[in-house]
């Protein structure tokens, strides 16, 4: 699995021109599910999305996880994630799980990060075209692989 995390002032998600959800400070998460995820995947990326500390301290220091800022999480589906583009120039998604795969795991991920957090995320709709708002504060944008732990 691979996620992108950015640090948000706030973020809205829209789907048809409406809201579908929305957060103030916090977290979105752009979650790519690939072939070969699995439960393991899931929880170690929830442990590192909760406890990755980001977050301004008193001293103005990245000291402190969404956890401990009460902060707010949003997630969002995206296998654009899994962007192949090493021949050509158009994307492949080869390594993208199909919809069979990827919702389920998309799902428990979600439950998994509300588990970790004690409280509900806001997300998207699966598989629907979205258009993300969000300002990005730092700006901080992390890229996370499960399958490349660095």
């Amino acid at each position: 699995m691979r996620i992108l995390l950015q640090r948000v002032t706030e973020a809205k998600c829209r789907i048809e021109g409406e809201v579908f959800s929305q957060i103030g400070r916090g977290l979105v998460v752009l979650v790519g599910i690939g072939n070969d995820e699995s439960d393991e995947d899931i929880a170690w990326l929830t442990k590192k999305l909760v406890q990755l500390r980001i977050f301004d301290d008193s001293e103005g220091v990245m000291n402190l996880s969404v956890q401990d800022v009460l902060g707010e999480v949003m997630i969002i589906s995206q296998f654009t994630l899994h962007a192949m583009t090493k021949k050509g120039n158009r994307p492949s998604w080869i390594k993208a799980a199909p919809e069979s795969i990827s919702r389920p795991l998309y799902e428990s991920f979600v439950q998994s990060v509300e588990q970790a957090l004690g409280r509900k995320v806001a997300t998207g709709c699966f598989g629907a075209d979205m258009k993300i708002e969000l300002t990005n504060d730092g700006p901080v944008t992390i890229w996370i692989d499960s399958k490349n732990r660095e």
